[in-house]
């Protein structure tokens, strides 16, 4: 088996419509096909980043919380690249967006934060 990239991210959102809002008005994404599944009672949002597929967003009328944190086994963070972390740090916060204080990598000497979408999924800006 060869892994030539990833393909998506899946994320089920508590409160599709303000995740949606959340992924597209706050963060930009751009949305490729939103489907409702009748049979589940489900959405399916497809969302790009530029010209990458990047996330799958769900609704379910039966989903449990997941713990995040502090440190909870599993999937740790989905990072974003960004330019200028500062920028972006004050973009969300006009937004109304919680963000944490920027942090140097001590390994790259690259900055970083954190912020978190509306069900507490802890999400990253990288600077690039």
């Amino acid at each position: 088996m060869r892994i030539t990239s990833i393909h998506h991210i899946a994320i089920i959102a508590s409160d599709y419509k303000k995740s949606k809002t959340f992924y597209t008005e706050v963060l930009g994404l751009r949305i490729l096909k939103e489907t409702y599944r009748e049979e589940r009672d489900s959405y399916k949002l497809d969302l790009a980043l530029g010209d990458q597929y990047l996330i799958e967003l769900f609704s379910f009328p039966q989903h449990v919380p997941r713990s995040s944190r502090p440190e909870a086994t599993g999937l740790r963070h989905l990072a974003f690249s960004v330019a200028n972390v500062e920028e972006a740090v004050g973009e969300l916060r006009t937004k109304n967006v919680p963000v944490e204080d920027i942090r140097i990598d001590e390994i790259t000497g690259k900055k970083f934060t954190f912020f978190s979408d509306p069900d507490h999924l802890p999400l990253e800006l990288y600077e690039a």
